[in-house]
């Protein structure tokens, strides 16, 4: 890419856009009724904001292919060399029940890699931005480097009131003394990446989609993502995961990985 930024920018723009109907459609009942898909629950918002975040990342490079999970055809066959990996809804649970904590994403994937990435949490109005070798960005203003954040020093971070399973266990394992309650996948990593935690661990089935755009974001302020076993989170072959470590130091995130490997 000779010049990303106004891509950034585009990029930047359309989450916006669709984060504000996203904050519109809360208050259409049918917006927010669904049907469980496993353990997953589908509202039908989560295919409207597919169809409108699609329709805007095509009108900024039609040449572009769009892969998202609400789009299961998307999702067959060999990756693309060059395409939008979107998350229309990042914590749809947050967003059914009224919950700030959810987000709305997407991140241009070119050779197995992230290289630009856009995260808008309507309910805040924040925008996070990156794009790879130039840094990242909250609401257009560069993300100072990560502080390095040994283990059991800083704030943990998950999706329940209190520590709770695989985070319970690595906030007493390390003496965490902090703790921050927040929604989905994406914007826990965000708020490592902006400083307000340093650790966040997760055991259970994440998707491409979810990482994506937000680890591009942390790893342009120095920290780090991995999957729960240290290995990289690679963009390659199956689109599910089992867990992930998302830190500020990127030494803390190696040694709770190694740890939790046992």
């Amino acid at each position: 890419m000779a010049d990303p930024r106004p891509l950034s920018e585009a990029l930047g723009a359309a989450v916006v856009e669709v984060g504000g109907l996203l904050r519109t459609w809360r208050s259409d009942t049918t917006a927010l009724s669904g049907v469980w898909e496993g353990s997953q629950f589908k509202a039908r918002a989560d295919a409207m904001a597919h169809r409108a975040l699609s329709e805007r990342l095509t009108a900024i490079d039609g040449r572009i292919p769009v892969v998202s999970e609400e789009d299961p055809e998307s999702l067959r066959g060999e990756r693309p060399p060059r395409y939008w990996l979107i998350d229309p809804i990042d914590g749809t649970a947050s967003y059914v029940h009224g919950f700030a904590g959810y987000v709305t994403q997407a991140a241009l994937v070119i050779g197995g890699r992230p290289e630009v990435a856009a995260v808008f949490a309507p309910e805040t109005g924040t925008l996070y931005t990156a794009v790879r070798g130039r840094g990242a960005r909250r609401d257009g203003c560069p993300l100072p480097p990560c502080e390095a954040a040994p283990p059991g020093r800083g704030v943990l971070t998950d999706n329940t009131p209190e520590p709770r399973g695989i985070t319970r266990r690595v906030h007493e394992h390390f003496g965490y003394g902090g703790y921050l309650e927040s929604g989905s996948i994406s914007l826990k990593l965000c708020l490592v990446a902006e400083g307000s935690a340093h650790l966040f661990v997760k055991d259970v089935p994440v998707r491409d989609w979810d990482v994506a755009a937000p680890a591009l974001i942390l790893e342009e302020v120095g920290g780090l993502v991995t999957r729960l076993d240290g290995s990289p989170f690679g963009y390659s072959g199956t689109y599910e995961h089992t867990g992930l470590v998302g830190a500020a130091d990127p030494a803390t995130c190696q040694i709770v990985a190694r740890w939790l490997a046992g």
